[in-house]
């Protein structure tokens, strides 16, 4: 059954996409915010039990969800469908990077960057036609792995608890992981926690970057020398083998230096090529959606291996 329950929340991400009132993820996101007033403290130790306490209570959440759902004459495999749904972001991701292209073909570059950050946290008042491109690109390559792969991975292996913790450290991570002033000790744990449980989804999606490539018109061979060449070389250990993946697939050249919360941030080249156009976007999102299915089968084959 929780193989069922991934492919109906996969299909009602892909059909329906986010919830659109109430959205789970967004009332976590508000509950932290607030918590992060409490907790708050430049410590390593105050910022591990924060994030301790809010992606244990978003586990705890699943399993009561799950329990519910079997003392309701239900199939556990319905809390799993109902937090995959919220947990996916297929849909929206690629909707938000083709709106963009869209904006960009029109040559509607501030109606481009006004949407920007909805998609990628970088400062878009910096950037150009190309910047914009390479940024829509590198996060579509990114989130694939976060808001797709990871959470079918996770919902495979351990369930609506599983999902949920993996969203919850996600989400933190988002909010308090990036290095600035005020969050280099308090986010550590967040960011640490992203990256190891972001680490099986994104060798899988880098995998399946490579092994999808010919549908985006790529090589599977260029994908995979570029993954094996430039996907350690990011600093971040998950984000880089995507976009690496990403780059060969598509056949363009990711990277380079970006500009963050009004600070300069280096980024190595990932790739050979050009930088990407406009329509590599829409290569990009096609991709994102292929290994997307291509996950789906993977995770529903684990669930049912594992019973």
């Amino acid at each position: 059954m929780s193989a069922v329950a991934l492919g109906a929340g996969y299909v009602a991400d892909r059909l329906v996409g986010d919830p659109g009132r109430a959205h789970p993820v967004a009332g976590f996101g508000r509950l932290a915010s607030a918590a992060n007033g409490v907790f708050y403290a430049p410590s390593r130790a105050r910022g591990a039990a924060f994030v301790a306490s809010l992606v244990g209570l978003a586990a705890l959440a699943g399993e009561l969800a799950s329990r519910s759902s079997r003392a309701a004459g239900l199939t556990e495999g319905a809390a799993l469908a109902v937090f995959a749904w919220a947990a996916l972001g297929g849909r929206s991701l690629c909707r938000e990077a083709d709106a963009i292209a869209a904006r960009l073909r029109s040559g509607e570059i501030e109606a481009a960057r006004a949407a920007l950050p909805a998609l990628a946290g970088r400062d878009p008042e910096t950037l150009d036609a190309v910047g914009i491109t390479r940024a829509v690109v590198e996060s579509v390559a990114e989130n694939t792995s976060d808001a797709v792969v990871g959470a079918l991975f996770w919902g495979a292996l351990g369930g609506a608890p599983a999902v949920a913790a993996f969203r919850a450290a996600n989400t933190l991570d988002a909010m308090i992981g990036h290095r600035s002033p005020r969050y280099s000790e308090f986010g550590w744990a967040a960011a640490r926690l992203d990256d190891a449980m972001g680490w099986p989804a994104a060798q899988i999606g880098a995998g399946l970057a490579v092994l999808c490539a010919p549908l985006a018109g790529g090589s599977p061979r260029r994908a995979w020398r570029m993954l094996r060449r430039d996907g350690a070389a990011h600093p971040s250990p998950n984000a880089g083998r995507m976009e690496a993946a990403f780059a060969g697939a598509l056949g363009v050249q990711l990277g380079g230096d970006l500009s963050y919360r009004r600070r300069i941030e280096p980024r190595p080249r990932l790739g050979d090529g050009e930088p990407p156009v406009v329509a590599d976007i829409t290569r990009a999102t096609g991709l994102s959606s292929a290994v997307g299915a291509a996950a789906l089968l993977l995770s529903t084959a684990l669930s049912w291996r594992l019973g």
